[in-house]
Protein backbone atom coordinates (compact mmCIF):
# COMPACT_ATOMS: atom_id res chain seq x y z
CA UNK A 1 0.00 0.00 0.00
CA UNK A 2 1.07 3.64 -1.08
CA UNK A 3 -0.34 6.98 -1.39
CA UNK A 4 3.04 7.68 -4.08
CA UNK A 5 1.79 6.98 -7.10
CA UNK A 6 -1.57 9.56 -6.10
CA UNK A 7 1.05 12.49 -5.25
CA UNK A 8 1.52 14.71 -8.33
CA UNK A 9 5.08 15.88 -8.71
CA UNK A 10 5.58 19.93 -8.04
CA UNK A 11 2.31 20.79 -6.92
CA UNK A 12 1.35 23.38 -4.71
CA UNK A 13 -0.60 22.98 -1.70
CA UNK A 14 -4.05 23.73 -3.43
CA UNK A 15 -3.29 21.14 -5.50
CA UNK A 16 -2.08 18.75 -3.77
CA UNK A 17 -5.20 18.58 -1.68
CA UNK A 18 -7.38 18.24 -4.31
CA UNK A 19 -5.50 15.24 -5.32
CA UNK A 20 -6.04 13.59 -2.25
CA UNK A 21 -9.99 13.01 -2.62
CA UNK A 22 -8.91 10.27 -5.73
CA UNK A 23 -6.31 8.75 -3.35
CA UNK A 24 -6.49 5.21 -3.16
CA UNK A 25 -3.46 4.28 -1.89
CA UNK A 26 -4.85 2.53 0.83
CA UNK A 27 -8.17 0.42 1.82
CA UNK A 28 -9.15 3.18 3.80
CA UNK A 29 -10.86 5.22 1.11
CA UNK A 30 -13.41 2.73 0.47
CA UNK A 31 -15.41 3.65 3.91
CA UNK A 32 -14.54 6.73 4.80
CA UNK A 33 -16.92 9.78 3.77
CA UNK A 34 -14.20 11.58 2.25
CA UNK A 35 -10.25 12.33 2.28
CA UNK A 36 -9.69 15.11 5.29
CA UNK A 37 -6.58 16.81 4.30
CA UNK A 38 -5.33 20.25 6.09
CA UNK A 39 -6.04 23.69 7.32
CA UNK A 40 -4.08 26.65 7.21
CA UNK A 41 -1.68 28.68 5.67
CA UNK A 42 1.62 27.54 3.82
CA UNK A 43 3.26 30.43 5.58
CA UNK A 44 2.48 29.21 9.53
CA UNK A 45 5.11 29.32 11.65
CA UNK A 46 4.05 25.69 13.55
CA UNK A 47 2.59 22.70 11.68
CA UNK A 48 0.96 20.74 14.05
CA UNK A 49 0.53 16.50 13.04
CA UNK A 50 -2.60 14.54 14.69
CA UNK A 51 -3.25 11.05 13.81
CA UNK A 52 -6.43 10.69 11.37
CA UNK A 53 -9.55 12.68 11.02
CA UNK A 54 -12.33 11.64 13.78
CA UNK A 55 -16.23 11.08 12.64
CA UNK A 56 -16.81 14.44 12.73
CA UNK A 57 -13.82 15.67 10.78
CA UNK A 58 -14.72 13.02 8.10
CA UNK A 59 -17.93 14.12 7.87
CA UNK A 60 -17.19 17.78 7.24
CA UNK A 61 -13.80 16.87 5.70
CA UNK A 62 -11.67 19.37 8.12
CA UNK A 63 -9.12 18.50 10.47
CA UNK A 64 -9.47 19.22 14.28
CA UNK A 65 -13.27 20.03 14.63
CA UNK A 66 -14.82 17.52 16.47
CA UNK A 67 -14.68 17.83 20.30
CA UNK A 68 -10.80 17.18 20.40
CA UNK A 69 -10.45 19.82 17.70
CA UNK A 70 -11.99 22.12 19.93
CA UNK A 71 -10.50 21.56 23.36
CA UNK A 72 -6.92 21.80 21.06
CA UNK A 73 -8.14 25.22 19.74
CA UNK A 74 -8.73 26.17 23.48
CA UNK A 75 -4.96 24.72 24.69
CA UNK A 76 -3.13 26.36 21.59
CA UNK A 77 -4.93 29.39 22.73
CA UNK A 78 -4.05 29.18 26.38
CA UNK A 79 -0.37 27.98 24.88
CA UNK A 80 -0.39 31.41 23.38
CA UNK A 81 -0.47 30.16 20.05
CA UNK A 82 -1.65 32.63 17.21
CA UNK A 83 -4.13 30.78 15.17
CA UNK A 84 -3.44 33.02 11.39
CA UNK A 85 0.23 30.96 12.39
CA UNK A 86 -0.80 27.47 12.64
CA UNK A 87 -1.22 24.49 9.81
CA UNK A 88 -2.88 21.41 11.36
CA UNK A 89 -2.81 17.90 9.49
CA UNK A 90 -2.82 14.39 10.15
CA UNK A 91 -0.63 11.49 9.65
CA UNK A 92 -3.46 9.52 8.02
CA UNK A 93 -6.28 11.44 5.63
CA UNK A 94 -9.02 9.38 5.67
CA UNK A 95 -10.60 7.79 9.02
CA UNK A 96 -10.69 4.23 10.11
CA UNK A 97 -13.47 3.14 12.13
CA UNK A 98 -15.49 -0.08 12.85
CA UNK A 99 -19.25 -0.40 13.66
CA UNK A 100 -21.01 -0.78 17.01
CA UNK A 101 -24.60 -0.54 16.29
CA UNK A 102 -25.18 2.75 14.16
CA UNK A 103 -21.96 4.27 15.97
CA UNK A 104 -18.50 4.72 14.22
CA UNK A 105 -15.99 3.68 16.41
CA UNK A 106 -12.51 5.14 16.35
CA UNK A 107 -9.55 2.95 15.13
CA UNK A 108 -5.89 3.52 15.69
CA UNK A 109 -4.50 3.40 12.19
CA UNK A 110 -1.81 0.14 11.34
CA UNK A 111 1.87 0.61 10.62
CA UNK A 112 0.78 0.12 7.34
CA UNK A 113 -1.73 2.64 6.97
CA UNK A 114 0.41 4.95 8.30
CA UNK A 115 3.63 4.45 5.94
CA UNK A 116 0.92 4.30 2.96
CA UNK A 117 0.09 7.76 3.99
CA UNK A 118 3.54 9.22 4.11
CA UNK A 119 3.65 10.32 0.58
CA UNK A 120 1.17 12.98 1.24
CA UNK A 121 2.90 14.25 4.78
CA UNK A 122 5.84 14.69 3.20
CA UNK A 123 4.61 16.50 -0.06
CA UNK A 124 3.11 18.50 2.43
CA UNK A 125 5.75 19.04 4.92
CA UNK A 126 7.93 20.21 1.52
CA UNK A 127 6.05 22.80 1.24
CA UNK A 128 5.75 24.42 4.63
CA UNK A 129 8.69 26.03 5.94
CA UNK A 130 8.02 26.01 9.75
CA UNK A 131 9.78 26.99 12.78
CA UNK A 132 8.26 24.39 14.83
CA UNK A 133 6.49 21.12 14.34
CA UNK A 134 4.12 19.48 16.74
CA UNK A 135 3.46 15.79 17.23
CA UNK A 136 -0.10 15.25 18.06
CA UNK A 137 0.49 11.67 19.81
CA UNK A 138 1.98 8.61 18.97
CA UNK A 139 1.12 7.85 15.68
CA UNK A 140 2.06 11.53 14.72
CA UNK A 141 5.64 10.65 16.80
CA UNK A 142 5.84 7.68 14.97
CA UNK A 143 5.08 8.99 11.62
CA UNK A 144 7.64 12.02 11.98
CA UNK A 145 10.52 10.48 13.70
CA UNK A 146 10.20 6.50 12.94
CA UNK A 147 8.43 3.52 14.52
CA UNK A 148 10.75 4.07 17.94
CA UNK A 149 9.21 6.97 19.41
CA UNK A 150 7.38 6.78 22.49
CA UNK A 151 5.05 10.02 23.24
CA UNK A 152 5.52 8.88 27.31
CA UNK A 153 9.08 9.65 26.88
CA UNK A 154 9.33 12.48 24.70
CA UNK A 155 6.52 14.41 25.55
CA UNK A 156 7.05 18.28 26.15
CA UNK A 157 10.90 17.77 25.13
CA UNK A 158 12.39 20.21 22.46
CA UNK A 159 13.95 17.42 19.53
CA UNK A 160 15.61 18.73 16.13
CA UNK A 161 13.84 18.10 13.29
CA UNK A 162 14.18 16.66 10.90
CA UNK A 163 15.60 13.25 12.96
CA UNK A 164 19.91 13.52 12.66
CA UNK A 165 20.60 11.87 9.08
CA UNK A 166 17.11 12.11 7.42
CA UNK A 167 16.80 14.69 4.73
CA UNK A 168 15.44 17.85 5.44
CA UNK A 169 11.38 17.90 3.58
CA UNK A 170 11.12 21.51 4.04
CA UNK A 171 13.23 24.64 2.84
CA UNK A 172 14.49 25.05 6.48
CA UNK A 173 17.24 23.93 7.60
CA UNK A 174 17.00 22.59 10.70
CA UNK A 175 13.38 23.31 12.99
CA UNK A 176 12.20 21.62 16.32
CA UNK A 177 9.68 19.33 17.04
CA UNK A 178 7.65 18.94 20.45
CA UNK A 179 6.00 15.41 21.08
CA UNK A 180 2.86 15.81 23.15
CA UNK A 181 -0.50 13.53 23.97
CA UNK A 182 -3.61 14.20 21.40
CA UNK A 183 -6.02 16.08 22.53
CA UNK A 184 -8.38 12.71 22.30
CA UNK A 185 -6.31 11.15 24.87
CA UNK A 186 -7.45 14.43 27.34
CA UNK A 187 -10.89 13.59 26.72
CA UNK A 188 -10.69 9.67 27.42
CA UNK A 189 -8.86 10.67 30.67
CA UNK A 190 -9.88 10.11 34.49
CA UNK A 191 -8.69 13.18 35.30
CA UNK A 192 -8.97 15.72 32.47
CA UNK A 193 -8.03 18.31 34.19
CA UNK A 194 -4.32 17.22 34.83
CA UNK A 195 -4.23 15.50 31.64
CA UNK A 196 -5.54 19.28 29.63
CA UNK A 197 -3.23 21.31 32.23
CA UNK A 198 -0.15 18.90 30.76
CA UNK A 199 -1.16 19.47 26.95
CA UNK A 200 -0.97 23.32 27.76
CA UNK A 201 2.17 22.85 28.99
CA UNK A 202 4.04 20.87 26.42
CA UNK A 203 2.26 23.90 24.17
CA UNK A 204 3.84 26.18 25.99
CA UNK A 205 7.39 24.53 25.75
CA UNK A 206 6.76 24.33 21.37
CA UNK A 207 5.18 28.75 21.91
CA UNK A 208 8.30 29.79 23.71
CA UNK A 209 10.74 28.58 20.98
CA UNK A 210 8.86 30.94 18.57
CA UNK A 211 9.36 33.91 20.90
Amino acid sequence: MSAAEFVPAGADLDVLRRAADGCRGCHLYANATQTVFSKGPVTARVVLVGEQPGDVEDRRGEPFVGPAGKLLDRALDEAGFDPNETYTTNAVKHFSFRMSGQRRIHQTPTAAEVDACKPWLAAELSLLDPEVVVALGATAGKALLGPSFRVTKSRGAVLPWPPEGEPDPGRHQAASLVPTIHPSAVLRADNRDEAYGGLVHDLRVAARLLA
